[in-house]
Protein backbone atom coordinates (compact mmCIF):
# COMPACT_ATOMS: atom_id res chain seq x y z
CA UNK A 1 0.00 0.00 0.00
CA UNK A 2 1.52 3.41 -0.68
CA UNK A 3 2.21 5.83 2.05
CA UNK A 4 3.07 9.77 1.54
CA UNK A 5 4.79 11.93 3.43
CA UNK A 6 3.74 15.28 4.41
CA UNK A 7 6.05 17.80 5.15
CA UNK A 8 4.87 21.60 6.53
CA UNK A 9 8.02 24.15 6.50
CA UNK A 10 8.57 27.20 7.78
CA UNK A 11 12.04 28.77 6.09
CA UNK A 12 14.23 30.28 8.65
CA UNK A 13 17.55 30.67 6.34
CA UNK A 14 17.28 30.55 2.68
CA UNK A 15 20.67 29.40 1.96
CA UNK A 16 20.57 26.54 4.03
CA UNK A 17 17.24 25.66 2.68
CA UNK A 18 18.66 25.92 -0.77
CA UNK A 19 21.38 23.37 -0.22
CA UNK A 20 19.06 21.04 1.80
CA UNK A 21 16.16 21.04 -1.16
CA UNK A 22 18.75 20.56 -3.63
CA UNK A 23 20.51 17.29 -1.46
CA UNK A 24 17.08 15.81 -0.19
CA UNK A 25 15.39 14.42 -3.76
CA UNK A 26 18.70 12.34 -4.35
CA UNK A 27 18.91 10.78 -1.04
CA UNK A 28 14.60 9.39 -1.75
CA UNK A 29 15.11 8.41 -4.77
CA UNK A 30 16.66 5.36 -4.24
CA UNK A 31 13.59 4.76 -2.04
CA UNK A 32 11.17 4.79 -4.61
CA UNK A 33 9.86 8.04 -3.64
CA UNK A 34 8.39 10.31 -6.03
CA UNK A 35 7.09 14.09 -5.43
CA UNK A 36 3.52 14.58 -5.69
CA UNK A 37 2.90 18.35 -5.09
CA UNK A 38 4.43 21.05 -3.47
CA UNK A 39 3.25 24.57 -2.70
CA UNK A 40 3.07 27.98 -0.94
CA UNK A 41 0.79 28.42 1.29
CA UNK A 42 -1.83 31.12 0.43
CA UNK A 43 -4.74 31.29 3.16
CA UNK A 44 -5.76 29.68 6.41
CA UNK A 45 -9.63 28.84 6.18
CA UNK A 46 -9.92 27.14 9.55
CA UNK A 47 -7.45 27.37 12.58
CA UNK A 48 -3.83 28.15 13.32
CA UNK A 49 -1.13 27.25 10.86
CA UNK A 50 2.47 28.56 11.03
CA UNK A 51 4.08 26.52 8.22
CA UNK A 52 4.07 28.55 4.57
CA UNK A 53 5.09 25.61 2.35
CA UNK A 54 3.91 21.87 2.28
CA UNK A 55 5.31 18.69 0.02
CA UNK A 56 3.78 15.80 -0.43
CA UNK A 57 6.00 13.03 -1.50
CA UNK A 58 4.62 9.07 -2.47
CA UNK A 59 6.80 6.22 -1.25
CA UNK A 60 5.91 2.39 -2.30
CA UNK A 61 4.90 1.86 1.60
CA UNK A 62 5.89 2.39 5.03
CA UNK A 63 8.75 0.98 5.35
CA UNK A 64 10.46 2.88 1.99
CA UNK A 65 9.88 5.69 4.49
CA UNK A 66 11.30 4.33 7.54
CA UNK A 67 14.22 3.33 5.50
CA UNK A 68 14.83 6.56 3.45
CA UNK A 69 14.51 8.50 7.04
CA UNK A 70 16.94 6.36 8.89
CA UNK A 71 18.93 6.47 5.95
CA UNK A 72 22.88 7.28 6.04
CA UNK A 73 22.48 9.44 3.32
CA UNK A 74 19.22 11.36 5.13
CA UNK A 75 20.62 11.52 8.59
CA UNK A 76 23.72 13.27 7.08
CA UNK A 77 21.13 16.49 5.86
CA UNK A 78 19.53 16.98 9.10
CA UNK A 79 21.54 19.64 10.59
CA UNK A 80 21.24 21.31 7.39
CA UNK A 81 17.17 21.06 7.83
CA UNK A 82 17.68 21.76 11.46
CA UNK A 83 19.40 25.62 10.73
CA UNK A 84 17.63 25.76 7.54
CA UNK A 85 13.71 25.45 8.65
CA UNK A 86 11.38 24.75 11.31
CA UNK A 87 9.35 21.49 9.77
CA UNK A 88 6.47 18.66 10.91
CA UNK A 89 6.90 15.12 8.83
CA UNK A 90 3.98 13.45 9.09
CA UNK A 91 3.39 9.59 7.18
CA UNK A 92 -0.25 8.45 6.12
CA UNK A 93 -1.12 5.37 4.43
CA UNK A 94 -3.69 5.52 1.56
Amino acid sequence: MAAYLIAHVKIKDLDQWKIYINSVGATMKAFGAETVFQGKKVAVLKGDHQYNLVGVIKFPDQAAIDNWHSSEAYQALIPTRTKAADLVLITYDA
